[in-house]
């Protein structure tokens, strides 16, 4: 990749990018995603120490920025754009980094345990070279774990503490990962070359047995520690944690306000969808109750992992051309059934910057074979096509004409689930959720969202339940009464309830983004039309909007507005 370069030296494009090659250095598994195949074989420091040094490169950065910014030819559109994300992106991670949140990062879907897990479904494992970095990456797992200790053992001597409820959930999902008889790494290994299969066994050993480790750690010492702490984080670690996910700085008391607006928009919907579902349904979610065990569904795992590759396909042939214009490798995405041990949600990892991995749904069983087809539909909408993978795979394609990082580790969640949640409102748009349940299944999902706006917020800042509200008028939200709420406005089991709410308790400010982000969707492309008139091209607006790479909320919404 090659930028203009100022004759005083680099922009900040280049910037940026140098940025993302020093961190990759750091961080080998961001270098797994980004395809790098010298990342395979190692792990990140996750220590205090190792993450000073990331801290430390966030700063330098900065200062290379403020320089680049002031160099002849900073001025033009890409330059301003990319300078703006980093410097937004970088600010709001010391923010967090500074006040020590890395120090008491227990979650049930994002921790350094879960990305080192994580990373091996994504390393390359075609060849028995690929197999033997991956049993150097199960023999770093002992040192990183060690690392992740380290971190939580020095917030545990300064009083910042994971949460009791995320640390119980862990040491579940660690039981399951460790399993008794063959854990989750010497599955994993099952496929490796024979040549290979003494190393990769003793390897997957080395690996389990660091994973009990920090097990029976977390058993015998730290649980105890944390067993009074709060599961909420308070007003200010919020609108920290809120700036980082959502790349804005929120009026967190207007975005309570609308998740309740949406909520009631949403409940009036519902009700007259189900009426047409199971007339006479006293609520929603018992019409969807009845699709649970009447309604279109698909029997077998591999059958419904066949099934949403279709669905995709079909999604992919139907929109490109018309109201998207797809790159051939952007065309391409896969389904997979998530493995064992992973969050009760459904999840989309992006393709390598050289489209040698592509981009992938999964889908986590929970044990289940049978899957109604309501609650897929919109849900791989949003993950596969037109969701993240359209967003996330195209970004892939641009970034020569960007820089890697505005596609990929400067990425704002609050964007990306944002655009993935507009995806589905456009596929009820256009007419593609195309009977009564599907559509049921659409609107419940959003309202899922909702519902992520008002209890995260309103957990987390203990906050008053409105009068008008059908639950529990004027008290203040506890996490119990956060389940309770979900559970009796969603059609998701009970351990998908529990584990959404320990989700949120863990990455307080993450869940909003997903509503909140929609909304400056519409808004920028509301505003795009206003400006053009019956001129307004929706295909290229789209295009358009989804070649600009990241940015945070605030800045998204101008940026796409002007398109």
């Amino acid at each position: 990749m090659s930028h203009t370069t100022s004759s005083d030296g680099p922009l900040p494009r280049q910037v940026a990018d140098a940025y993302v090659d020093a961190l990759v250095g750091l961080d080998p598994i961001t270098g797994t995603y980004l395809g790098i195949a010298e990342s395979s074989g190692r792990l990140p420091d996750f220590s205090p120490t190792g993450q000073e040094a990331v801290a430390q490169l966030a700063r330098t950065t900065l200062e290379k920025l403020t320089e680049a910014e002031a160099r002849p030819g900073a001025d033009s559109a890409a330059e301003r754009r990319c300078g703006r994300l980093l410097r937004e992106r970088l600010t709001a991670e010391l923010a967090v980094h500074e006040a020590g949140e890395h120090l008491r990062t227990v979650s049930n879907i994002s921790s350094p345990l879960h990305h080192i897990r994580e990373v091996f479904t994504v390393t390359p494992a075609d060849t028995d070279e690929d197999w033997a970095a991956i049993a150097r990456r199960l023999r770093a797992v002992p040192a990183a774990l060690e690392g992740y200790r380290a971190a939580l053992e020095t917030g545990r001597e300064r009083g910042l503490l994971g949460g009791p409820r995320q640390v119980a959930t862990v040491l579940d999902q660690l039981d399951e990962w460790i399993g008794t008889d063959r854990g989750w790494f010497t599955e994993f290994t099952d496929p490796g070359p024979e040549r290979l299969r003494g190393e990769l066994t003793e390897a997957a050993a080395v690996a389990t047995g660091a994973l009990a480790e920090l097990r029976g750690w977390l058993r015998d010492s730290y649980a105890p520690a944390v067993a009074g702490a709060p599961d909420v984080v308070g007003r200010e670690r919020y609108g920290r944690l809120a700036r980082y996910y959502n790349g804005a700085d929120l009026d967190l008391d207007e975005a309570y306000a609308f998740g309740w607006s949406e909520f009631h928009r949403l409940l009036a919907e519902m009700e007259k969808e189900a009426g047409k579902v199971l007339p006479g349904a006293r609520t929603p979610w018992e019409a969807l109750a009845w699709l649970d065990e009447h309604g279109e569904a698909i029997e077998g795992v591999e059958e419904t992992r066949q099934w949403l590759q279709s669905l995709m396909d079909e999604a992919i042939e139907a929109l490109d051309g018309t109201h998207f214009e797809l790159a051939e490798r952007v065309r391409r995405v896969e389904s997979r059934i998530a493995p064992a041990g992973s969050a009760a949600a459904p999840y989309y990892t992006e393709p390598s910057l050289d489209f040698s991995r592509p981009g992938r749904t999964w889908l986590p069983t929970m044990g289940e074979t049978r899957f109604p087809a309501y609650d897929l539909v919109s849900t791989w909408y949003h993950e596969g096509v037109p969701g993240h993978h359209l967003q996330l795979a195209q970004w892939a394609h641009v970034a020569d004409d960007l820089s890697r990082y505005q596609t990929t580790v400067g990425g704002v969640s609050a964007n990306a689930e944002g655009w993935a949640l507009y995806a589905e409102r456009l596929m009820d748009e256009l007419g593609f959720l195309t009977n009564a349940e599907r559509r049921l299944g659409y609107l419940d999902a959003q309202m899922l969202r909702a519902i992520r706006v008002v209890i995260d917020i309103g957990m987390h800042l203990e906050l008053e339940i409105p009068a008008d509200s059908p639950f529990h008028p004027g008290e203040r939200w506890t996490p119990e009464l956060a389940q309770e709420f979900l559970a009796r406005h969603s059609s998701r089991p009970a351990d998908y309830i529990e584990s959404e709410v320990i989700r949120y308790q863990g990455m307080a400010g993450q869940a909003i983004g997903y509503k909140l982000g929609e909304r400056v969707w519409l808004q920028g492309r509301a505003a795009a039309r206003a400006r053009h008139g019956a001129d307004f091209d929706l295909k290229a607006w789209h295009m358009a909007a989804l070649s600009q790479g990241s940015l945070g909320l605030d800045d998204l919404l101008s940026e796409i507005s002007a398109l």
